[in-house]
């Protein structure tokens, strides 16, 4: 249930409207817009409508939520739409994010140089795994906890906030004091336990689209997050698994068009892992921006062919510097807010 208080409520009416909600073992959950301020309440239905909040101070109407997803519906935000600002660069709303890097933290010289490349290229935010979930056991994981202390030293170094993948319960905290966005990747969509611990903690999380996933269960997901407290949820397009063999995974760009219409969540898309062939991404990287993605997350490696995860789906330095420029030309949609 949404209540959308009046433009004039006073902080002591809305307070007062949020312990009535919690009176009933219900969660509140408040977003102050510029103009109003909107109340989620979450939980028992029947015991939150015996409430009768409609007649409250300072009330100006109660509104029922029917998604299952309704804190991450743009119906929760009253037509306004969440943005978020990680050191000053913003994802959400009209800005465009490009949030590029290596696959996965595999030295330090590789790390520290491709900050400094993608930084002057424009990139706005730097993405390296120190842990990464491979298909086979016998792959490339990441060097862990030291690939995570070269990530922040490049970060640092580059004056890039940086973007990295948090795997399981026990890393979110250590993780969270360290990186200034957590990556949920497509095999972790849907863990739980992960999504929860995330929510309790102030990082914005990137939520990527499991394999096979569809858009409400991904919206499922992130309101996993948004429900613990943590409203600082980016969705990520990544590619869905399909009968198609042509390339690596099939790039859903029409996701980006409902999610926009169905969510105040910010969406960014990942062509290296939606195409899995370096040569695909520059054009879906164009098609994304067009169709409104809020962001790219796009794979950059000093040398593509050597490295240790990825390899077919990494720009080399002079690809993600021409991608960038050609970027610029593209006019992104507006479309659906």
């Amino acid at each position: 249930m949404m209540i959308v208080m009046k433009p004039t409520a006073t902080e002591e009416e809305i307070q007062g409207v949020i312990d009535r909600i919690q009176s009933v073992g219900a969660r509140a959950h408040p977003s102050r817009g510029d103009e109003v301020t909107v109340i989620g309440a979450i939980g028992d239905r029947e015991h939150v409508a015996r409430l009768e909040l409609e007649g409250t101070p300072g009330v100006e109407r109660v509104v029922p939520i029917l998604k299952p997803y309704k804190l991450s519906s743009t119906q929760f935000k009253h037509g306004e739409r969440t943005v978020l600002d990680i050191a000053g660069r913003k994802i959400g709303g009209q800005s465009f994010a490009l949030i590029a890097g290596p696959c996965t933290v595999e030295s330090r010289e590789q790390t520290l140089e491709t900050a400094r490349v993608v930084r002057d290229a424009g990139a706005t935010l730097f993405r390296g795994g120190a842990y990464k979930p491979r298909t086979s056991p016998y792959a490339f994981q990441g060097l862990g906890w030291d690939g995570l202390d070269l990530l922040v030293t490049a970060g640092r170094e580059s004056g890039l906030p940086v973007v990295t993948e948090v795997m399981a319960v026990d890393q979110v905290q250590r993780m969270a004091k360290a990186a200034d966005i957590l990556q949920v990747g497509a095999r972790n969509m849907q863990n739980f336990d992960l999504l929860r611990e995330l929510g309790k903690v102030d990082r914005p999380v990137l939520l990527k689209r499991g394999l096979s996933s569809t858009i409400e269960e991904w919206l499922a997901a992130a309101e996993y997050v948004v429900a613990q407290g943590n409203q600082q949820v980016i969705l990520c397009e990544r590619g869905i698994r399909t009968f198609e063999s042509a390339t690596r995974n099939t790039l859903d760009l029409s996701a980006v068009a409902v999610i926009r219409e169905r969510s105040h969540l910010p969406v960014i898309v990942d062509p290296s892992h939606g195409t899995g062939q370096r040569r695909y991404v520059a054009p879906m990287a164009w098609a994304a921006r067009a169709a409104g993605a809020h962001g790219l997350l796009i794979e950059v490696h000093p040398d593509p062919d050597q490295a240790l995860s990825d390899a077919d789906q990494s720009l080399s330095f002079d690809q993600f510097a021409a991608l960038m420029r050609q970027l610029a030309a593209v006019p992104g949609s507006t479309a659906a807010g």
